[in-house]
């Protein structure tokens, strides 16, 4: 619960230390009945949606309807109108809300976090959420920042596997486009991946069509090579999701090994990343060039966070120096042998190169 952890007695705390703490729970736990009266009374009564189905309610929600995505977001939320709780929806829902400038969206994720409904209790995420609802005048998101504590570091972004709002409604307006963001955004947490990110890849790589293949037999949406969808273990290349699911976690492989310089990793994934070693950078393909400016301008960023500690990270100078070359890291991949999430022998190609 929301104070459990405040509870907990450290043996080598001294004894203000714990009388600090023993207060900011008496705080806590008056404000927290304050709150859960609030949950309770706020709930909202959106008359423009009064009395349609769910099904009408999640299509204008799906037409970036914000009151409408705040509504999908309380209905699993809070497992109305027949529908199963589930708070990761929520969460989605509440995200795509927040990112249109909705108070209400902002709110909601705030108070998820304050409490913990769903997901790990985070008062600086929470704190976050409250601030920027604040900001576009809601007076009780205001009145709740005063009494958290922001922390001193930039918190997690856990709208990241939402994609932009420009993805559902400009770029993707098309049913079978919008399903193909809808499963990045449900896949994009699995890989510590930001759906943007995986969105502009896509548009880069195939314009989001599932069955484009090139002339160096590479195919799908994430256009795989046949020996990128064996060392991540897609056994199908034309089905949808595995390739999805294979791009991206050659992408997540590609962030660790180059600690999330996404120019880097970018240049791996078209290039192949012993070219990125060999180079030193980015390989002077004008094909590898043209790619990685094209999805940098459209991703707007230059760094992506990564799975620290995971794999060797790529010795660049010294790999360069010894004439490490892109087949010998295919070699090095097929007697390793990866598995579908590049886990496991990982270790063994940065110790290759």
């Amino acid at each position: 619960m929301l104070i459990a952890e405040d509870l907990i007695r450290d043996p080598e705390e001294s004894s203000q230390e714990r009388g600090k703490k023993e207060a900011r729970v008496a705080r806590l736990s008056g404000f927290m009945l304050k709150v859960i009266i609030w949950s309770v009374l706020s709930m909202p009564v959106c008359a423009e949606l009064a009395g349609l189905k769910v099904a009408e309610i999640r299509q204008l929600a799906r037409q970036g309807e914000t009151t409408a995505q705040v509504e999908m977001g309380l209905i699993f939320q809070y497992g109305q109108a027949g529908v199963a709780k589930d708070h990761e929806k929520a969460l989605t829902w509440f995200c795509r809300a927040a990112y249109q400038g909705s108070a209400f969206g902002q709110k909601n994720l705030g108070w998820m976090f304050l409490i913990g409904q769903g997901v790990e209790r985070d008062e600086a995420i929470a704190a976050y959420w409250f601030e920027q609802a604040a900001a576009l005048g809601d007076d009780y998101s205001r009145r709740l920042l005063q009494q958290l504590d922001k922390g001193a570091e930039e918190p997690k972004n856990v709208c990241a596997h939402v994609a932009s709002p420009e993805w559902l409604g400009k770029r993707c307006r098309r049913s079978h486009c919008r399903r193909i963001v809808e499963t990045v955004e449900r896949l994009a947490p699995q890989f510590g991946l930001d759906s943007n990110l995986v969105l502009s890849v896509i548009a880069a790589e195939s314009a989001f069509k599932p069955r484009a293949c090139s002339h160096k037999n590479a195919c799908g949406l994430m256009q795989l090579m046949p020996l990128t969808a064996k060392r991540f273990g897609v056994r199908d290349l034309k089905d949808l999701e595995q390739n999805i699911r294979g791009g991206m976690a050659y992408l997540q492989w590609l962030l660790a090994y180059f600690q999330g310089d996404l120019r880097f990793a970018l240049a791996g994934y078209n290039a192949g990343e012993g070219s990125v070693v060999k180079y030193r950078g980015i390989p002077p393909y004008p094909e590898t060039e043209k790619y990685v400016k094209r999805i940098i301008e459209d991703y707007g960023k230059t760094r992506h966070e990564y799975r620290k500690n995971w794999i060797k990270p790529s010795r660049i100078m010294t790999a360069s120096a010894a004439g490490v070359t892109e087949s010998q890291v295919a070699a090095a991949v097929l007697d390793i042998g990866l598995n579908l999430n590049g886990v496991g022998n990982t270790q063994g190609i940065a110790d290759r190169l």
